[in-house]
């Protein structure tokens, strides 16, 4: 998408933007930094859903960050995702297949913009998931709902994908590179 003087772009999306994405765009951001991709990758997350706007990362998904060594989002306010937020994006994390479905109504079917959508388990080698198996069996499962528990469930399979996710990122900055 972009040159090589221009970020590379990164963005996760659940539903309202205060658990999983917020959890996804801390990992990655730590993830990146660690490997020297701080200076040219952003990472931001939005919401399928505008019930959350303005509010914080949630509690209990802080709580878990915290826990781990990571830091917990302070700042963050939710906010949805727009039309304008995929053509700016090299990378579009959704964390469901409903979101992903979401993202490419908002595309429009322009599939210069529905490539960029990637559900984010997909990075995950340990993610079972073959051709022609529905794309909800990479679903990264609410937390809202449960126990605190699925918080740590929640980070778990963000962790898992997140190597997959530097590896693809490194992979499209060489490729700009390269003109």
């Amino acid at each position: 998408m972009g040159d090589v003087d221009t970020p590379y772009r990164v963005m996760t999306v659940c539903t309202g933007n205060i658990c999983r994405s917020p959890m996804a765009e801390v990992v990655l951001r730590t993830k990146l930094e660690e490997a020297g991709l701080a200076d040219v990758v952003e990472v931001d997350s939005t919401g399928i859903s505008d019930e959350e706007h303005g509010n914080p990362v949630d509690r209990r998904a802080r709580a878990v960050l915290r826990a781990h060594g990571y830091p917990t989002g302070e700042g963050h306010r939710a906010r949805q995702v727009r039309a304008s937020d995929l053509v700016s994006r090299d990378l579009l994390l959704p964390m469901t297949a409903a979101h992903a479905r979401a993202l490419r109504r908002l595309a429009g079917g322009d599939p210069a913009l529905t490539d960029r959508i990637r559900m984010l388990r997909t990075f995950d080698p340990t993610a079972e998931h073959e051709a022609g198996q529905p794309e909800d069996v990479l679903d990264v499962d609410d937390p809202w709902y449960g126990p605190d528990e699925a918080f740590e469930r929640t980070l778990a399979e963000i962790e898992a994908a997140a190597d997959g996710i530097v590896a693809h990122v490194r992979d499209g900055l060489a490729a700009r590179r390269r003109g």
